[in-house]
């Protein structure tokens, strides 16, 4: 049974985490190659779920060097980003290098958080996003980097989770209608999400 909360009993003490950095750096990269998903010529998504979560946390704090007094504020920012059992989470990430381009783009996707969907066996699971923020501007410009969770029910989950289902994740915005398949790969470690 996957974790669904950090608590601070979960945070390594700072030495502890520098000396097995490495380790756990390593360990975390290698279980997110299959939770990335590339939808169109410009987002990203990356499901989040408690082990990339955790390694945020001791990034944060292994960055920022709060202390004991930043897990608090830490655990409250990421654990709402960890899957419950019946919902995929994820961070998507719009990743334009040029900034002209980058600023004129972000501009036309107002409201992107609110157009993401999971389709599988013929039913849509809409994207809610993370209520911690606006995500876009009063000008109508999105931001970079949105949070969203996907509710399923649990014959979602079912079809979700049987071998070879076809599961697509993509935008039904105006100005962003990309889509892509998950490969095989990528459902069967998402499906470690559920339950």
């Amino acid at each position: 049974m996957a974790k669904r909360i950090m608590t601070e009993t979960d945070i390594l003490p700072m030495a502890e985490y520098v000396r097995s950095r490495p380790d756990w750096r390593s360990k975390v990269t290698a279980k997110k190659r299959n939770r990335r998903v590339d939808v169109g010529p410009y987002i990203t998504f990356y499901f989040e779920c408690y082990d990339t979560m955790w390694l945020q946390v001791q990034e944060m704090l292994y960055i920022e060097k709060g202390g004991l007094e930043q897990i608090p504020g830490e655990l409250e920012a990421y654990n709402p980003l960890i899957p419950n059992g019946s919902e995929l989470t994820a961070t998507f990430m719009i990743e334009i290098d040029d900034p002209s381009l980058r600023k004129r783009i972000l501009e036309g996707l107002g409201r992107i958080e609110e157009a993401a969907f999971i389709r599988v066996g013929g039913e849509t699971i809409r994207g809610l996003p993370e209520a911690d923020a606006d995500r876009t501007r009063a000008d109508g410009k999105a931001s970079s980097v949105q949070f969203v969770h996907f509710p399923f029910t649990p014959s979602q989950i079912a079809a979700f989770t049987s071998p070879n289902a076809e599961v697509v994740l993509g935008f039904n915005h105006t100005n962003y209608g990309h889509m892509a398949v998950l490969g095989e790969a990528i459902r069967k470690e998402l499906s470690t999400d559920f339950g």
